[in-house]
């Protein structure tokens, strides 16, 4: 499937500087809210109470929340579990409020208006919260690690600091907007912010396979003209690529209901950040690191010449 009828002849590189001066821009702004706003951390990094209670007909979650914001908890996240009599709902803890009396208090709420049933109560402490903030640290930095390694192998060193540029790029860019928003980030989100990196890579390896390819091929051309081939020969899967998946998150984002809201959301600015990153971000810092038509030849095999000779 094509996008455009002939390949494009866009001119991508010749507004790379004004690319690196936005990237940059956004980039301070992002990290400036991280560091003075921070995170809006959820229930799983920060602990609190998990109540499941069981309703005798199917509940309705929004009356739930309301009936829980006017109590004031309105930070509670209520969902369905297994069935829709099933309710889980998480709250965080309270400031002099030890975890049993808030528990206490929230099914007190909940029993006001309704006959439910309490299945359980489970506490998640501080320290819980602490140990799964580090180990999803750990994993986005074992991602980014492993990704450096593994386009070092594939294809040269410098593309492989281009790449892990791009893909820190749209971690702190969605992060930031995150911060900015104030947004609730909890384990779905950190798992979107995972996905955002393999989206991303993903486009950026499709189009460093066809500037390698092109560096081989095309005789004539400075490297800025080659990339430039490259990209406009990749865009238009770049874009059906991009467009087909921003339309199944913008499904769930608006139909998927509160609890994927966020999940939803964070792939969105991901797949637009990560769509800009994979042509301005990572070929712009691999041309600006000097990458070269002789440093992507194959290596002459030995006794190639012997071999041909008559």
């Amino acid at each position: 499937m094509q996008l455009f009828k002939n390949t494009p002849s866009f001119d991508f590189m010749s507004r790379r500087y004004v690319a690196i001066t936005l990237s940059v821009i956004v980039l301070l702004i992002a990290i400036g809210s991280l560091a003075t706003r921070g995170l809006n951390l959820g229930i799983d990094f920060t602990g609190g109470t998990i109540i499941e209670v069981g309703y005798s007909d199917s509940a309705d979650l929004t009356s739930v929340r309301t009936e829980l914001g006017e109590n004031g908890y309105d930070d509670a996240i209520v969902q369905h579990f297994g069935t829709t009599r099933e309710v889980l709902i998480r709250v965080a803890p309270r400031e002099g409020v030890s975890n049993a009396d808030l528990s206490n208090k929230v099914i007190a709420v909940l029993k006001e208006s309704n006959d439910v049933e309490v299945r359980r109560v489970e506490f998640v402490g501080p320290q819980v919260g602490d140990e799964l903030t580090n180990d999803g640290g750990l994993a986005l930095l074992y991602a980014l690690g492993g990704i450096l390694i593994y386009v070092y192998f594939r294809f040269e060193f410098r593309f492989a600091l281009g790449s892990v540029a791009a893909l820190i790029h749209d971690v702190i860019i969605v992060m930031g907007v995150i911060s900015i928003l104030g947004m609730e980030f909890n384990l779905t989100v950190l798992a979107a912010i995972l996905a955002v990196i393999g989206y991303s890579l993903n486009d950026t390896i499709v189009v460093f396979d066809r500037i390698r390819e092109n560096f081989r091929k095309m005789r004539k051309g400075s490297p800025v003209e080659v990339v430039n081939t490259s990209l406009n020969q990749t865009f238009s899967r770049t874009l059906i690529t991009s467009i087909t998946t921003l339309l199944v998150l913008f499904a769930l984002f608006f139909l998927g209901g509160e609890v994927i809201g966020g999940f939803a959301l964070a792939l969105i600015i991901g797949v637009f950040v990560g769509t800009y990153s994979s042509i301005y971000v990572a070929s712009n810092i691999t041309l600006m690191l000097g990458v070269s038509k002789e440093d992507l030849m194959p290596p002459e095999k030995e006794g190639a010449e012997i071999d041909d000779r008559p």
